[in-house]
């Protein structure tokens, strides 16, 4: 199968879309930033040429002003919280998870505070007061006391859960990560793109794209610009910022 009939579908969705005057909305989250690196630097420019604002998850232990220097360059990206050490403390036969109840809640509340401030104070007005968990899990009996640590969103990976503050979720990972480690198959993520945003239009969320700038292939990085590409030539697209999307799940009561 040829590039153009691998994109085909989407293409066809997004004309139809504006033959009906109806948007596809899309975001992007990237995780794991922490220091400019050759491979940020291409995120950053690819993103940047399109104009697609990107929420960068930023571990908060691990990164200091060197990031800050690197994204004045970068106004269409925002920092979000990624955890504070990206530290697994699950035991071996468990799933990966910082953020769970193998430590007494008030020692994880207190890293993710700190972690909020530190990257608050480090990027400014950049950062946003979002919660993306390392490995996309956290306990569910954390999330009620987010609010009382300054969190006004939480971001993990899958469909959104009712929670007492707003939850601006990703929703298709370009990576496969159960099987070569690189960029899913293409076709298989036009499909997942497209299965969004019927599911958004009978109210579901926005298509909320999810990478993973340091372990891109390029087959990853191949995708991104192609689908950037697509969503540019129609006017039925748009990519939001992330406090686009915090503010409209605020306003109809999270």
């Amino acid at each position: 199968m040829t590039s153009d009939q691998i994109w085909r579908p989407l293409v066809e969705e997004l004309a139809c879309r504006q033959r009906a005057d109806r948007k596809a909305e899309f975001w992007l989250r990237d995780d794991d930033a922490v220091d400019p690196t050759p491979a940020l630097d291409r995120l950053l420019d690819l993103t940047g040429e399109f104009a697609v604002p990107v929420t960068l998850a930023v571990i908060p232990a691990l990164t200091d002003e060197k990031l800050v220097v690197r994204l004045g360059e970068a106004p269409h990206a925002t920092v979000a919280i990624h955890g504070w050490a990206h530290r697994n403390h699950a035991p071996e036969h468990q799933k990966k998870q910082e953020l769970g109840a193998h430590r007494p809640r008030e020692a994880v509340l207190d890293d993710l505070a700190r972690g909020l401030t530190h990257v608050t104070d480090l990027h400014g007005a950049r950062a946003v007061p979002m919660l993306v968990p390392p490995w996309n899990r956290i306990d569910a009996g954390l999330v009620s006391d987010l609010e009382s640590i300054g969190f006004s969103a939480l971001s993990i990976y899958g469909p959104p859960k009712p929670a007492p503050l707003a939850v601006i979720n990703s929703n298709v990972d370009i990576m496969d990560w159960h099987g070569t480690r690189g960029c899913r198959d293409h076709g298989l993520l036009v499909q997942a793109i497209i299965a969004q945003l019927q599911h958004a239009s009978d109210g579901g969320e926005p298509v909320g794209l999810l990478t993973h700038h340091l372990v891109h292939d390029e087959s990853a990085w191949l995708f991104l610009e192609r689908l950037f590409t697509v969503t540019a030539q129609t006017e039925a697209c748009a990519w939001l910022p992330i406090r686009t999307l915090i503010g409209r799940s605020a306003g109809r009561g999270k």
